[in-house]
């Protein structure tokens, strides 16, 4: 059995698993905030959140898609960066935790129990929520690791 662990990869190779499916989460879901289909799929929800309600009577249900879209297109790039920046990887890892802290807190006042069912039978807003909990903690392994990385490089320089 000893032998078998022996063998076991280092967990940088988990952090690097971790990076490039978040990497992968981020630039699919990015791509498709610019199509019109899910422009009007996140306003369904977004649109009565008051993170965001503001502004779709400024810049339209498209608009406000591109800009979520924006963000996180950018968060995977920072996500990917991490790589090789540190401070990349802490800002990019940052900015995932709170877009997953956001969707899920979309769970609050909206049905997530199949109807006719109850808990524990999800509805399909529950089964689109209820994965960016692990979402979350892969942002979450993300940051820590830049973080020890800069805190890390910080004592090796002084």
């Amino acid at each position: 059995m000893l032998k078998v662990l022996d063998k076991l990869p280092p967990q940088t190779f988990a952090i690097g698993t971790i990076r490039w499916s978040m990497l992968f989460i981020f630039a699919f879901f990015g791509v498709a905030k610019f199509a019109a289909y899910e422009a009007e799929g996140v306003a369904g929800i977004a649109m009565h959140y008051p993170l965001f309600s503001w502004m779709y009577p400024l810049i339209g249900v498209r608009g406000t898609s591109n800009v979520i879209g924006t963000i996180e297109l950018t968060t995977g790039v920072l996500i990917a960066l991490g790589a090789w920046s540190h401070r990349a990887g802490l800002l990019g890892g940052l900015m995932g935790m709170v877009t997953f802290l956001v969707t899920l807190s979309f769970s609050f006042g909206v049905p997530l129990w199949e109807e006719g069912y109850g808990f524990p039978f999800m509805g399909s807003t529950a089964q689109f929520l209820f994965k960016d909990a692990v979402l979350f903690a892969g942002c979450l392994a993300l940051t820590l690791h830049a973080g020890n990385g800069l805190r890390n490089r910080a004592g090796f320089m002084a």
